[in-house]
């Protein structure tokens, strides 16, 4: 077998001695450690901090506000697409064709109809998805979702 041959440590060796050394080095020290070393002045960092504070904070409302955004286009979707399968047709809907929403007589139709042809209270006109969602193309202007669930609610 061989042996590797290393030198003997020797305790009075000042590299060795710097290398085992627990204690963090003077160059490492958050204070000066002679009289001739230069004088450390710590940095005021509260405008940096404002700074970042503020700029974080920003980017993260704009952040809620789109998520909100979002959540709330979200609901309105599923909301759509429930009151339009939960709404009387007899007839199968075709995927990429435009179909009419109607309340005739306090209940939701949905119709091939086009409202200038039949004289109902007209909704909106949708466009069935090929992943079964509705697609709202244009909705009435009295029309207002999200009081008609309040009052479903009710």
């Amino acid at each position: 077998m061989l042996k590797a041959i290393m030198p003997p440590i020797s305790p009075m060796d000042p590299i060795n001695v710097d290398l085992a050394q627990i204690e963090p080095r003077g160059n490492y020290l958050p204070y000066p450690v002679s009289r001739l070393a230069a004088k450390i002045i710590p940095q005021d960092l509260t405008n940096f901090k404002s700074r970042g504070v503020s700029r974080v904070e920003r980017e993260l409302q704009q952040e809620l506000i789109e998520l909100r955004e979002r959540y709330l286009s979200v609901i309105d979707a599923f909301n759509w697409n429930k009151l339009i399968y939960e709404a009387q047709f007899r007839f199968e809907p075709v995927i990429g064709e435009i179909y009419h929403l109607y309340n005739v007589e306090e209940k939701h139709h949905l119709s091939m109809i086009e409202p200038e042809s039949w004289h109902q209270k007209w909704v909106g006109t949708f466009r069935l998805n090929a992943d079964g969602r509705w697609e709202m193309v244009k909705i009435a202007p009295d029309f207002d979702l999200r009081a008609w669930i309040g009052t479903m609610d009710a």
